[in-house]
């Protein structure tokens, strides 16, 4: 009799788990983007559908399809691969996959790879965001949660399209002192030129943000103008405009930096060190930004530990292509393809020449996507070498801002040649073709 009431009991206590773990409160619609899952609250979705034509919005973001007629209402259509920088998995008919979420009091449509089903869970499954789940800015993820094997990451979409709605209020916008702000159009005699320009280089604009993920603000404008000015001579009408990735790469062959993937040469290294200031404690901190496979990282250690003979120097390489940054550490050259300044610090092993363990010591090479968040002491340095332009607005708004809390009174940020800082803040402090501000 006491077994049976055992059983009984345990038979309860079972019972009594399942109900509370089928006590389903959020039920979520889950879809794919780019081989992961993902999930969004089932109370903004209106419905979903599958469309093939949209129609074009001449100077909307790169990530804005078009807009679209759902039974007479006027959508626009949101490319969330495009908004998160996520590749396009090849379709063998053109209908997009769409969600039709309704958002404080607006319906928008969001283009994703598939849509799977809806999945019910329990709020108190849901756990905090952590960059490692996904390939997206931390700040659009509400939470993760797993269910049945499968885990997924549930997306903040009033977040999402209160940052969209902000972009298209902020018509051609540029950045400065991590605020926005719309240029004055200049006067007098060179308005009408200028007009006539800018609405070439408006479309051109359009084109480097779709095709090459390059985004046009205060930072880079300046160099646009001079490439402007280049890329029209002899040209005119439809001529001017950039039509293909190719086309693109040749308008943007002139932004790269000295040096860009490779060892810095002799005189760039000689350039840069003349930048560097005075030390002014027993530490010196970097941070390299899309460090890649290391070479600019290494580089810039040889200058450091040169200009700072004594002092202890860490510097924190990060990029988001894992097998770049998990092979840096462990490279070996042949002397010949080195520059003169990294030698004194090559030591020579069975395999050929690699750094010696000071200077391997010195340097952390992390996996790290720039636009999630990034835990660091403050540095005396940052080198940010034709990165910032490569991210949407806001998020080099961000990152400049990010950039002012993380360096040190005085400290130095190295940009691209053809990038630049500008605000009250910012004071130039190298010659072309360095590109350094100190931070005041």
């Amino acid at each position: 009799m006491t077994v049976l009431k055992d059983l009984e009991q345990v038979n309860a206590d079972l019972q009594e788990q399942k109900e509370r773990v089928e006590n389903v409160d959020f039920k979520m619609v889950t879809f794919s983007l780019s081989g992961k899952d993902y999930g969004v609250d089932i109370m903004n979705v209106k419905e979903i559908a599958k469309a093939d034509k949209f129609t074009y919005v001449p100077n909307a973001a790169s990530y804005v399809r078009g807009v679209y007629n759902l039974r007479g209402d006027i959508i626009p259509i949101i490319d969330l691969r495009q908004f998160f920088h996520l590749p396009v998995e090849p379709k063998n008919d053109n209908l997009e996959n769409m969600l039709i979420l309704h958002i404080n009091d607006q319906v928008y449509g969001t283009i994703v790879d598939k849509i799977d089903k809806v999945v019910g869970i329990t709020k108190d499954s849901i756990q905090p965001p952590h960059p490692i789940f996904g390939d997206i800015n931390i700040k659009f993820i509400s939470g993760v949660v797993e269910k049945q094997g499968d885990l997924y990451i549930i997306l903040d979409v009033i977040r999402i399209f209160t940052v969209t709605d902000e972009d298209k209020n902020k018509s051609r916008s540029t950045v400065s002192d991590g605020e926005y702000f719309v240029p004055p159009p200049p006067a007098g005699e060179q308005a009408a030129a200028h007009r006539t320009s800018d609405s070439a280089i408006g479309f051109i604009q359009e084109s480097l943000a779709a095709l090459r993920r390059f985004t046009v603000s205060a930072i880079n404008e300046r160099w646009l103008r001079r490439r402007f000015s280049e890329w029209s001579a002899g040209r005119s009408g439809e001529g001017l405009q950039v039509k293909s990735a190719s086309e693109a790469d040749d308008f943007l062959d002139s932004f790269p930096s000295p040096c860009n993937g490779e060892f810095w040469s002799d005189s760039y290294a000689n350039a840069v060190k003349k930048a560097l200031p005075e030390a002014d404690s027993a530490s010196i901190h970097a941070w390299n930004i899309g460090c890649g496979k290391g070479y600019e990282t290494y580089s810039f250690a040889c200058i450091l530990r040169a200009r700072y003979p004594n002092a202890h120097i860490k510097i924190w390489a990060n990029d988001n292509d894992i097998m770049a940054v998990s092979q840096a550490p462990n490279m070996s050259f042949d002397l010949e393809e080195l520059p003169d300044f990294c030698r004194p610090f090559m030591v020579r092993g069975s395999s050929g020449y690699s750094f010696n363990q000071a200077i391997r010591d010195s340097i952390v090479f992390e996996y790290h996507d720039i636009t999630n968040e990034n835990t660091l002491p403050e540095v005396n340095f940052i080198l940010a070498r034709d990165i910032v332009s490569f991210l949407p607005a806001q998020e080099q708004t961000r990152l400049i801002a990010d950039f002012s809390e993380k360096l040190k009174s005085r400290g130095i940020v190295f940009m691209g040649r053809n990038e630049e800082l500008i605000g009250a803040n910012w004071q130039t402090v190298a010659d072309d073709p360095v590109s350094a501000y100190l931070h005041s």
